[in-house]
């Protein structure tokens, strides 16, 4: 009798069993089937994506906006362009990437990986968003802007 088939087990210690189990590869799965909508539907033809609602408000880029953009252009191998969209999604994806793989080789046992922040790197990173976002909307930073 398989453990989910158990009447004791709860459908809350189910549910987190399965997660546990199975989370990392859902979430790669969730992950890639969104990599593969936008590398297949354009983000550069207008009306195709809902707009940022910053920009709309504001009419000032946010640290995402391009993002989508530039993940379009790295899916076809334009690695130019899709730096002029968004250099901190070209630079911040890959990097959190690898900071997962390495957390998920770095464990032993089967639990789930808990990627953490100290208090100096959610500070350090909130800074890089600030200071990007003001650059990117000055003139000095125009070229930072999708």
């Amino acid at each position: 009798m398989s453990e989910l088939a158990d009447p004791a087990m709860t459908t809350a210690s189910a549910w987190r069993r399965t997660l546990t189990g199975q989370g990392r590869f859902a979430t790669a799965a969730v992950l890639g089937l969104g990599v593969t909508l936008v590398a297949l539907v354009d983000p550069h033809t207008g009306g195709r994506y809902p707009t940022c609602p910053f920009h709309a408000v504001t009419g000032r880029w946010c640290p995402g906006c391009g993002g989508l953009r530039a993940v379009h252009d790295l899916t076809h191998g334009h690695l130019a362009l899709a730096l002029h969209e968004n250099v901190v999604v070209v630079l911040l994806g890959p990097s959190l990437a690898l900071w997962w793989l390495i957390a998920r080789m770095r464990r032993t046992d089967d639990r789930p990986v808990r990627l953490l922040l100290s208090s100096r790197g959610t500070l350090a990173v909130a800074l890089l968003l600030a200071v990007f976002t003001l650059v990117r909307n000055l003139p000095i930073g125009a070229g930072l802007a999708p």
